[in-house]
Order: structure tokens, then sequence, then C-alpha cells
């Protein structure tokens, strides 16, 4: 992974933001183009074929949840947000629609490469493969990371999908927050507890249109897990 040339496409409407970040990643060993037609982005992101975007929220024309929304509907790459300290309260929109995590600005670039490398990371590597996992009429399937159960199915992001197979390795067991962190996130010191709850209410909201509802449970100050006897 480390020899490898990652291309990050950096949609920033900011242009002395936009030329930190360029300049930083660069002197990292990244490959950045930066969106410049803010009336075509996807046609930008779709010529560059990137290996990871970072996504400004406020952009001209059309802001960054409507760009999000149509990249992910085509590819699953990570998908890194940056936001003014305002826009905390749309972050929620902007995982529901698909970001795999979000910076608040102002950032330290330092934290900024660190998110960025744990992204890629996590979304490269992990190519291990496992039989499917069956549970109570439920399929999780590994090598799509979909969820079946009857005739419903959805497909899960790599968070959520990583998070249900914790769960549903060892049904019953509580998973406390921090564990469940440190095993989606590995080493990546910068990821913000919220993170880890937005995953959680997508993935609930998920599971609950497909009739599983109550699925993974709550225990008050400690974690999740999905109980032993599912009605």
């Amino acid at each position: 992974m480390e020899n490898r040339k990652w291309k990050i496409f950096l949609v920033e409407d900011d242009p002395i933001i936009g030329e930190e970040i360029e300049k930083y990643m660069v002197g990292w060993g990244y490959h950045v183009k930066r969106g410049r037609d803010f009336q075509n982005i996807f046609g930008e992101f779709q010529d560059y074929q990137p290996d990871l975007v970072l996504m400004d929220v406020t952009l001209p024309f059309f802001n960054g949840y409507h760009w999000c929304q149509l990249i992910r509907s085509h590819s699953k790459l990570p998908i890194l947000f940056l936001s003014a300290a305002d826009e905390n309260l749309n972050l929620i929109m902007a995982m529901n629609l698909g970001a795999d995590d979000y910076l608040t600005k102002p950032f330290e670039l330092e934290v900024l490469q660190a998110k960025v490398a744990a992204l890629l990371r996590r979304s490269y590597e992990y190519v291990e493969v496992f039989k499917d996992l069956y549970y109570k009429n439920v399929t999780l399937k590994r090598d799509s990371m979909m969820i079946s159960y009857g005739l419903e199915e959805r497909e899960l992001t790599k968070n959520e999908f990583r998070i249900l197979e914790m769960l549903l390795e060892k049904p019953g067991t509580i998973f406390p927050r921090e564990e469940i962190m440190e095993r989606i996130w590995q080493s990546d010191d910068y990821i913000d507890d919220n993170t880890l709850t937005v995953n959680i209410m997508r993935l609930r909201k998920k599971l609950e249109e497909m009739g599983l509802r109550d699925w993974i449970q709550t225990k008050k100050g400690v974690g999740y897990y999905v109980p032993s006897i599912v009605d």
C-alpha cells in the first residue's frame, strides 16, 4: 500500500484552503486533482477516477451533499466531508448520504492527512474473504457487503458492514463503543465519537426498512449488541 500513488479528488470552494490542502497532501506523496467546474463535479470525478474524495459542504451551484449522493450512487470509494463549524447539524445528512467521515474547519493539516491515510487503509486493505454470516433468517454477504432478509436486500457501506459483522459474529455479546471503534477504524486516533453514533443510526434505519426492528440494541453507558434471541 505504501508504494501506491493514491489519487485524491479535492472539491473545495475556497482557493486558499484548496491550495494549502493540495500542497500539503502532495508533499505526503499523494496525487491531488482539484475540482474546477462546480457545475460538473461529477464529470470531473469520472474523468479522474480517484481513490478518495475530499468534499467541502458549501459549494457554488450544488452543495457537497448533492455531489456526494451522485458519486455514491456510482462508487463505494471513501468520501471525507469538510465543513464549517456552524454546519455540524448537517453532518448527519452527509453520513446518511454515504460519507465515510468528516472534518470540521478549522483543522490541522496533520489531522486531515491522518484521516485520509486511515480511510484509504481500511477501504483498500480489507480484502479478506470469509463465508457469509447467517443468523435468524438474515444473511450477511461478505463478498458484496449486502444484507438480505426474506425478499428484502440492502447494500451496506464499509463501516455499516463491519459494525454488523462484528455484532453478528457473537450475538448476545455487548461490544463497548471503544472496542467497535478500534476494530472499525483501527489506529485512527482522530475519529470523532459521533461518527460511530451516526453509522449506528444509519444501519438501524436500513434494518428497520427491511422489517428488522430493534435488531441493534444499546446497553446504556456500555455499547451495542444483537440479542441472542430476536423476536
